[in-house]
């Protein structure tokens, strides 16, 4: 079986990681997605346990189309009773980069009438249409004449963890949190502190990661739940193979902070939720009166974009945090999510390590920064 893992720009090859870690097959990594190979099992495992992956598509059908015609005609073909009812609600999802079509939504439509007319000639019933919460979400990828037609197995998208009882501002997305983590290369022996964690997401993704969590452990339905071949003891043996794993380390040490006395209150109600509130800590504070708890650590934060703030103030914040990073947190390393469009060259250090990712349509960098008591210079004459 041949499936399609969906993700965030920039995040394609640890996703591709992940996936051979979880026992994928022929994993290629591509724009913005990584395709496997495997079986259901495998399809399962990978939507339970991946904290990369935004939904996972099974292909169905693969083929040329020289018009639009064709991809109806081509479509009708597919054995569709195989995948669904008749009384089954439908959505189709399509992307399309091709001159065959216009724009995605006719190329939606077509396949949709395929569909639909494929049900009428053999029974007589078709399918109704539920963009809210269907039972079957079919996705259609036209690139050029190629076509691809595959169901999304996921549902709702893999980041809607199951964990959260209340957002922010611009809450960010718990795929991409993850993912910040992976990347710090956060050792889960030491303290890691958000001194800016807004809804508590970092916190979250980070307590989860360090204990094995599933990234699925608080969700309660999957689109293959849906499908008719839907194998619901060998789900039940995924889902408690897996959480038998879970293990939080004995010394963990998971802190938040935020200025916003609201963005701590919704992070703890949070917290409470997940059952972490003897492991996650978060409170009310200015970063700027913040002191480090333990001689060296993680700092992982997502600061301000400056929606709320004047250009010359957002400046002065980054230059005033780089100074309170390199003045306070000697032997930490920190790690911040940052616009790439935006003034966080004023943070004043240079980052031993840059990725470029994508918070929605933000064109982000995660800098990392190593941090030393006085110089960088004067550290390594003192080894020597």
């Amino acid at each position: 079986m041949e499936f399609i893992s969906k993700t965030f720009p920039g995040l394609e090859d640890i996703l591709a990681d992940e996936l051979r870690n979880t026992g994928a097959r022929n994993v290629t990594p591509a724009r913005r997605a990584v395709y496997f190979s495997g079986d259901k099992s495998t399809l399962y495992r990978i939507n339970y346990l991946s904290r990369f992956s935004v939904s996972v598509l099974s292909k169905i059908a693969g083929f040329s189309i020289r018009d639009e015609n064709d991809l109806y005609r081509k479509s009708l073909d597919i054995g569709w009773d195989s995948y669904m009812s008749p009384s089954d609600t439908i959505s189709v999802s399509a992307v399309v980069d091709s001159g065959i079509f216009r724009h995605s939504g006719f190329a939606g439509l077509k396949l949709k009438d395929a569909i639909a007319d494929y049900f009428r000639k053999k029974s007589g019933i078709r399918p109704s249409v539920d963009r809210e919460s269907p039972d079957i979400i079919v996705n259609l990828h036209i690139s050029g004449s190629s076509v691809t037609v595959s169901l999304d197995s996921s549902g709702e998208p893999l980041f809607k963890r199951g964990y959260r009882k209340g957002t922010g501002p611009a809450p960010l997305n718990e795929v991409l949190a993850a993912a910040v983590i992976r990347l710090s290369g956060w050792n889960t022996n030491d303290i890691l502190i958000d001194p800016m964690c807004g809804s508590g997401t970092i916190l979250m993704e980070a307590v989860m990661y360090a204990s094995s969590m599933p990234a699925g452990y608080f969700r309660k339905s999957y689109g293959f739940m849906r499908w008719k071949d839907y194998d619901e003891a060998l789900f039940a043996e995924i889902r408690e193979r897996s959480n038998k794993a879970v293990k939080v380390p004995e010394n963990i040490r998971v802190k938040g902070y935020d200025i916003s006395a609201e963005a701590v209150n919704t992070s703890r109600r949070n917290i409470k939720a997940a059952g972490f509130e003897e492991i996650i800590s978060a409170e009310q504070k200015d970063f700027m009166e913040l002191l480090p708890e333990a001689p060296s650590g993680y700092l992982i934060f997502n600061p301000p974009y400056g929606e709320r703030m004047k250009n010359e103030d957002l400046t002065l914040f980054y230059e005033r945090t780089g100074q309170h990073l390199k003045y306070h947190f000697g032997n930490y390393k920190a790690c911040v999510l940052s616009p790439s469009a935006g003034p966080v060259k004023r943070i004043g250090l240079k980052p031993s390590a840059r990725y470029r990712l994508y918070n929605g349509p933000i064109e982000c960098h995660l800098l990392v920064f190593e941090l030393y008591e006085g110089s960088k210079k004067l550290k390594n004459r003192n080894i020597t």
